[in-house]
Parts: structure tokens; sequence; C-alpha cells
């Protein structure tokens, strides 16, 4: 065979084989189904969405009505490289036509943690393919006991809907929500999740009938476990939210002097938050439900008061002592919900006890997020502790309306 036919044949050839790779890298179109494998054997499901954009592809995170989309999906061979909008955590995964298989990795202060993930194309059901017939529609307020002895119990509200074997719902606790859970009643079983990047939650229960939930576990990232059960109970609530952490005995003020993303100082004494009503959030970029309460600071409450008369500060605790990592982390809050408003690394991590450390004014800690709302005069008037996000459905309206009206009143204040 002469020499320039052989150069065209093996050009061809060349070609004919990036194409199939560059084909074996575009993830199928559709709904996928997940699976993450805990160190207990348990697996996690979830689902999500792959759709072609203009960029290439993205995803969609689905739990319930949230479809959590995730635009940085690249590929390289036969990789597939995932990097989630928040959290600081990816996944690293190797595509095999429409499987995929590999690790969710969560970049934590000291260590990576690494979490085995399975997916499979055109699978629309998270649990159970054909689900039994519900022995029970589980659809109210149910009060759930986390945790077991007398010290480490939990108690929190579970509130859920079901429509045929379909569940969707959350549980509520004193710092905040479980977020969007969906799943599946089988029988006599219950069955619910919920992924966002930072959390990885499976829920599991035997229904008795319509009144009892036991034989409850929770499954809660590499390798967190608890039991649980519940009681349905159309009155159960929490505590109030404002009554749960408080100022130590004589103090009525806080003060702080912590650095911006840029290296400057900020303090609560500086001349811009004279005579304002200031809203000073204590949150972490690991923590969704802190999220949840800067996208409500951002779409429903600032753009509303800021011209009236309202300040906003975020404190951040991140999960390193580190200015530069934790800046890092924090600018990445700050450019994906364009945060307005100043962002503070206050150097302690989320620690027991480090919160009180950076505001010694503080009698006590509970959880993130917490929020505190100070009068014009520079007063501590109201501590919010934890936050019901959109996942909560009316509690989270309650909410809005209860501190929308709160800031009216102190807005109208002399």
């Amino acid at each position: 065979m002469p020499v320039k036919i052989r150069l065209i044949l093996s050009t061809l050839l060349l070609f004919a084989l990036l194409g199939t790779a560059s084909a074996q890298t575009k993830l199928k179109t559709g709904v996928w189904r997940g699976l993450l494998k805990s160190t207990t054997g348990s697996e996690l499901p979830f689902n999500f969405e792959v759709k072609d954009v203009a960029a290439g592809q993205e995803l969609a995170i689905i739990n319930g009505a949230e479809h959590y989309k995730v635009p940085d999906v690249k590929t390289q061979g036969d990789s597939v490289f995932v990097k989630m909008p928040l959290f600081d955590s990816e996944f690293r995964l190797k595509l095999d036509g429409e499987t995929l298989t590999g690790n969710w990795i969560r970049h934590l202060g000291d260590h990576d943690s690494a979490m085995p993930f399975t997916a499979t194309a055109n699978t629309a059901y998270r649990f159970i393919k054909d689900p039994e017939t519900p022995v029970a529609n589980v659809t109210g307020r149910w009060a759930a006991v986390f945790g077991e002895g007398t010290e480490g119990r939990d108690e929190l509200v579970g509130e859920f809907k079901q429509a045929g074997n379909k569940v969707t719902g959350t549980f509520l606790s004193t710092t905040g929500d479980y977020r969007y859970l969906e799943g599946t009643v089988s029988g006599n079983k219950l069955y619910l999740s919920c992924f966002d990047g930072c959390h990885a939650f499976l829920f599991k229960a035997t229904i008795n009938n319509d009144k009892t939930l036991s034989d409850g576990t929770l499954n809660s990232g590499l390798s967190g476990f608890e039991k649980w059960t519940a009681v349905k109970n159309e009155n159960a609530k929490l505590p109030d939210a404002y009554s749960l952490t408080a100022l130590k005995p004589g103090y009525k003020k806080i003060d702080f002097t912590f650095k911006d993303l840029n290296g400057n100082n900020v303090s609560l004494s500086d001349p811009q938050y004279k005579n304002k009503v200031v809203i000073v959030q204590i949150l972490g970029s690991w923590c969704p439900n802190c999220m949840d309460e800067t996208a409500f600071m951002i779409n429903n409450y600032y753009k509303k008061y800021h011209t009236k008369g309202v300040e906003v500060i975020g404190l951040a605790y991140e999960r390193t002592t580190d200015f530069a990592k934790s800046q890092k982390t924090v600018q990445q809050l700050k450019d994906h919900f364009n945060v307005p408003y100043p962002l503070l690394i206050t150097g302690f991590t989320p620690a027991s006890g480090q919160p009180q450390k950076s505001l010694p004014m503080l009698a006590d800690f509970k959880g993130f997020p917490t929020t505190i709302v100070i009068d014009k005069k520079g007063d501590v008037r109201k501590i919010h502790t934890g936050f019901s996000g959109p996942g909560t459905g009316e509690h989270y309206t309650e909410f809005i309306e209860e501190f929308d009206k709160l800031t009216d009143n102190l807005l109208a204040e002399k």
C-alpha cells in the first residue's frame, strides 16, 4: 500500500476514534437515578436530570419541588467532573454508556470525604420501580423523636403529603429543616431521601397504621446513623424560635470586628450602621439552611428594606481558621447568590463553643443559622434560632410575614 494512502487511512481512523471518544463523554439527556453508598451499606437514591445547554450540559438535582441546577459539568475522555455550586463538593466519575461510577467528594476543613456513587440513565423512579399498594396515607403532621436515651434525644416535627405511592415533606427542628424530602410509600414501608451537595439524607420507617411510625432509621452522609419513631399529632410544634438563644444577663448590645472578603475590618460601630436596623446573619457556606436564609435575605428582604434603613451583615463560620481557604468558599457563596451586603470571615469554626467565643455576649448558641435583630439604638431586640426554608411550605410564609412585621415596627420607632 502506498505511503500516501496509508497516511490518509491512519488520519481517518484517528478522526473516527476521536469522534467515538467525544460521543462517549456526552451524558444521555433525561432523568437519571443516582445512588450514594454509606459505610453501613445503605444506598441513598436521588434523581437528576441532564440537559443540553449552549455551554455543553448541565444537571438539575430533583428533590420534590426543588430542581437544583448544577451548571459546572465537564468531560475528559471517559471521565466526568461535576462541581456543586455550593458547599465545596464534587463528583468524579467514569462514564460507561448509560452508567456512571465514581465518588462524591466533600472537601472539608482538614480532609476530603469520599462516598461511592453510581447512576443509571433513563431511570425516573427513586426507590422502588413497582411499589406495593400503601397500607395507609401518611399525610399530616407527626411528632418525631430522634436518637436514644435521655440526653441524645431530639424532638422534631415531620410534615408529609402523600399522593398514591409518592410522598414529599420535611422534618422541622429547632435549628432548621431537612429541606425538600421526596420518596415512596410501598406497602407498610416509608422511604424518603434528599441530596443537595452538602447533606445526603435517607429516612426509612415502618407504617403500623395511620397513627404511628416505628423502626425508623436515618442515614446521613458517609457514616451518620440515628433511630427514630413518630406519632401522628396535628398539634405537634417546636418551641418559639425567638426563645432559644439570648444575651447574657446585663447585656443589651453585641459588638464585633471581623474582616470582609477583601481583608478590610468591618465593625458594628462603623458609621454606616448608626441609627439603622441591623440584621446579623450567623452562617456557614457549608450549611444548607443558611443558604435558604441567604436566598430569603436577598430575594424577599434586603431589596424591600435596605432603602428604608435596614442593613444586613453576614458572619461566616467556616470549617477552617485559614483565612484564604475560608475566603474562597465564602466568595463562592457571595458569587452564587450575588450577595449585596458584607460577608465577614470570623476566623472561628462551627465547632462547639466557637461562636460564643467570637461573640461572648451570647449566653448560649444552639446552631446555624442564627439571626440577631438590632434596633436603631444598637440594642439587640430579638434572636432567631434556625430557619424554616421554602421546603416547609406555610412555615416559611409565616416566618416572612412575622419577620416583615418585626422590621416594620423597629423602623417605626424613633
